[in-house]
């Protein structure tokens, strides 16, 4: 296991050395998007509309934020990670069409967002749920807030962050998926225990 810090924008090459298990921290822009962003963006892809930010080289979160509104700006209160299972049938065409490097979330991802990552260059951090209040406090700023209309939680908050994590490498660029091979392990831990209990 490595520690690496990383500032975007993150280049292919910095995310082809990290490896499953290693930990980052990432300093500068992170983009909150869940499912309605993730489809309007691909929508306007499809269109040939530009998308609000270029997300290349940045790091994509799937958070539905709390944020409150102070004088002319907005403070992020809490900024827990939303199960990432809901994006997968959006993350490879996502990775592919706009470059991000890295998808921050919980609970994983399958294999149409795994060969992406490797096709592409991207990987998954797994950041720990229900520390949302830590989260927040990585985020130095609200830089702005794009598609308002889908609502507060579904909106793309462009966030100004320093140090965000510690995130768990859990999907690299070279194929391997720590919740795929948990799966993977479990099925034939089970498959065993059943058989030495007798049942079919």
């Amino acid at each position: 296991m490595a520690i690496y810090r990383l500032t975007t924008p993150i280049s292919e090459l910095q995310i082809r050395k990290l490896k499953v298990n290693d930990v980052i921290y990432v300093t500068g822009t992170i983009v909150t998007a869940r499912d309605q962003a993730h489809k309007r963006a691909l929508q306007h892809h499809k269109e040939g509309k530009e998308l609000p930010i270029n997300l290349e080289g940045l790091a994509v979160f799937h958070c539905g934020p709390i944020v409150k509104k102070e004088d002319d700006g907005w403070i992020i209160v809490a900024a827990g990670p939303t199960t990432s299972t809901r994006m997968d049938i959006f993350e490879d065409e996502f990775i592919k069409n706009f470059k991000t490097r890295v998808v921050i979330g919980k609970g994983g991802m399958g294999n149409r967002t795994t060969e992406a990552m490797h096709r592409y260059g991207a990987v998954y951090g797994a950041f720990t749920g229900g520390a949302a209040v830590l989260a927040a406090k990585s985020i130095r700023a609200v830089k702005a807030v794009e598609w308002f209309d889908l609502g507060m939680p579904e909106a793309l908050w462009i966030l100004d962050a320093e140090d965000f994590g510690p995130l768990t490498i859990a999907i690299d660029s070279h194929n391997n998926n720590l919740f795929e091979d948990i799966k993977s392990r479990t099925r034939n831990n089970r498959k065993l225990i059943y058989e030495k209990l007798g049942i079919q």
